[in-house]
């Protein structure tokens, strides 16, 4: 068995400022795919014992991941944007599409944190509408935690699908 992914060592060419979070990417990314096997159409956007739909879940950790590098780009939300937020929770993606959607997000926010400098992790950031102060630092320390979060979320979920079968 492998180690978790902060236990990997170094990753080349890449500062070690940087390393956590991509690191974080990793194992969010193996975490959803261990803990969906399995896991039926059926039960996919089902809420069960009144936990969040696994759907939901993966659909919302690719989102908000390409949001939040919105915001370290130094961008505003795109009405697009705004737009699939909201339709988040609608069902009909399989399985692999949402983890597909999850490789995506996460494979295009391991690019622009690649491309990051040091320097640039104090830089400010404005979130949301309100323009909620933050930082780079702040923003890419967030996507890893929201993300291991939610891969909270879909493991009692897909603990929860499993007991009722």
């Amino acid at each position: 068995m492998a180690p978790e992914a902060w236990l990997r060592g170094a990753i080349s060419g890449v500062d070690p400022l940087l390393q956590p979070v991509l690191r974080s990417f990793e194992q969010i990314r193996e975490d959803l795919r261990e803990w969906t096997t399995g896991i039926g159409p059926g039960d996919l956007w089902s809420s069960v014992a009144g936990l969040t739909p696994i759907g939901f879940q993966l659909r919302h950790i690719a989102g908000s991941t390409g949001r939040l590098m919105t915001y370290v780009a130094g961008g505003q939300l795109s009405e697009q944007q705004i737009r699939e937020m909201k339709e988040e929770s609608t069902p009909g993606a399989t399985l692999e599409e949402l983890l597909a959607g999850v490789d995506t997000a996460f494979a295009k926010a391991g690019s622009m944190v690649r491309g990051l400098r040091p320097e640039q992790l104090a830089e400010p950031r404005k979130v949301g509408r309100r323009e909620l102060p933050t930082t780079v630092a702040g923003l890419l320390h967030h996507i890893a935690e929201h993300g291991q979060r939610h891969v909270g979320g879909v493991i009692a979920a897909a603990k929860a699908v499993r007991a009722r079968a």
